[in-house]
C-alpha cells in the first residue's frame, strides 16, 4: 500500500535534512563503486578493439557506433542501424555500468560482457563479419599483434583473446559520483525537495521492486506489462527466445536507471522518447498506478540526479592497416 501523498512530501523533506537513523546500507541503492583496472594493457588494447572499424565487414561500423560513449553509451535511436543500413530489431541498451547486469542482452542470452563482445561482430544484421575474418585483419597489423602479446604475456591472436580485452575495456566505463550517490554518501544538499520527494514516490510507490542495487536496475527479468498488456509492433519475445519457456514471454532484462536522462528512446522497442512518458506508463503497467502530474515531474526529477560521472579516457589512435589487410566492403 502506499502511503498518502502528504506523507510521501513530509518524508521527502526529512531525506533532504537527514535518514532518521538510516545510513546508505538501508537503503534499496547503493553507490557505484569507481573502476578498478587489474590489467592495464588489456584494458587499452580493449578500447582500441571497442573503436576500431575494421572489425566490421564494411569498415565502418564499431562498437561505438552502437553503443556510443559521447551519448550514454547507446545510439539514442529507436532501432540501431546496422551492416548495408539495416534496421536492427531491437533497442541498443546502454554498455555504461552494464558489468552489474546479470546477463547481456534484453534476453539474457549472453553471460557476462566477454560472451557478449563476440556477437555483433558475427551477426550478419549488425557489423557482419566472422569471427575468422576479424582475426585475420588483426593478424595482418603488426602493432596489434605485439599489443596482443604485451596484454596476455604471449603470442597470439584468436576471438578468445579479442572478447577478454574488449570486456576489460567495458569493464571500466562505470560511472560513479552521481547527485544520487553523494546523497547516499551523506551529502544532504545534493537532493532538491522535489529531487527527494520523488525518490520517496519511487520507493513507495514500488519501483525499486525491480530497480534496485547499484545499477538501479540489471539484476533480474521482469515482465513487459503485468497489470496491463504492453501494445507494441516489436516481436522480440524476451527471455522465452534463449529458455524455450512460454512463461517467460515478455519477460525482458530490467534495464538500469542509471544516466537514464541520456539513453532515450526506452524500453526494448524503443517506442517513448520522454521519462514523462515513460514513468506515467511504468506506473500503470507494472504497477497499476496513475501518478499525478505533480508526481510523475518529482519522479523525473530524481532519475535525473542518477547521472553519474561519465567515462574520461584519451581515444585511441588505431594502427594502420598494412598491404596484408583485407580490404573492407562498404558497398558489396
Amino acid at each position: 500500500m502506499t502511503r498518502p501523498i502528504s506523507l510521501l512530501f513530509a518524508s521527502a523533506l526529512l531525506l533532504t535534512g537527514s535518514m532518521g537513523g538510516a545510513t546508505a546500507a538501508d537503503e534499496p541503492i547503493q553507490p557505484i563503486p569507481p573502476a578498478k583496472i587489474t590489467n592495464a594493457a588489456q584494458v587499452e588494447l580493449g578500447k582500441k578493439l571497442y573503436f576500431d572499424p575494421r572489425l566490421s565487414k564494411s569498415g565502418f561500423i564499431s562498437c561505438n557506433s552502437c553503443h556510443n560513449l559521447s551519448m550514454g553509451g547507446t545510439d539514442n535511436l529507436q532501432t540501431s542501424i546496422g551492416d548495408h543500413w539495416q534496421q536492427g530489431p531491437i533497442n541498443a541498451p546502454t554498455v555504461l555500468n552494464s558489468k552489474m547486469n546479470l546477463a547481456q542482452f534484453w534476453d539474457g542470452r549472453a553471460k557476462d560482457l566477454k560472451a557478449q563482445a563476440g556477437g555483433p561482430i558475427a551477426n550478419p544484421g549488425e557489423m557482419a563479419f566472422t569471427h575468422a575474418l576479424a582475426i585475420e585483419v588483426l593478424e595482418s597489423i603488426p602493432a596489434y599483434v605485439a599489443e596482443f602479446e604485451k596484454a596476455f604475456g604471449s603470442a597470439g591472436v584468436d576471438i578468445d583473446r579479442v572478447t577478454t580485452a574488449i570486456a576489460a575495456f567495458e569493464d571500466t566505463l562505470v560511472t560513479p559520483n552521481s547527485r544520487f550517490d553523494k546523497w547516499l554518501g551523506g551529502d544532504r544538499a545534493a537532493l532538491s525537495a522535489v529531487e527527494a520527494k520523488g525518490y520517496a514516490l519511487f520507493k513507495d510507490s514500488g519501483c525499486v521492486a525491480c530497480h534496485n542495487g547499484p545499477a538501479v536496475g540489471g539484476a533480474s527479468f521482469q515482465k513487459m506489462g503485468v497489470v496491463e498488456a504492453y501494445k507494441t509492433d516489436s516481436k522480440a519475445i524476451g527471455l522465452a527466445g534463449v529458455t524455450g519457456k512460454d512463461a517467460d514471454r515478455l519477460n525482458f532484462k530490467v534495464p538500469t536507471l542509471r544516466n537514464v536522462e541520456m539513453t532515450y528512446p526506452y524500453f526494448h522497442d524503443g517506442a517513448y522518447w520522454t521519462l514523462t512518458e515513460v514513468v506515467d506508463l511504468m506506473g500503470k503497467l507494472q504497477l497499476g498506478k496513475t501518478f499525478s502530474a505533480d508526481e510523475n515531474a518529482a519522479i523525473v526529477a530524481f532519475l535525473k540526479t542518477l547521472t553519474g560521472e561519465q567515462p574520461k579516457f584519451e581515444l585511441p589512435v588505431l594502427p594502420p592497416s598494412t598491404d596484408k589487410t583485407p580490404r573492407p566492403k562498404p558497398f558489396g
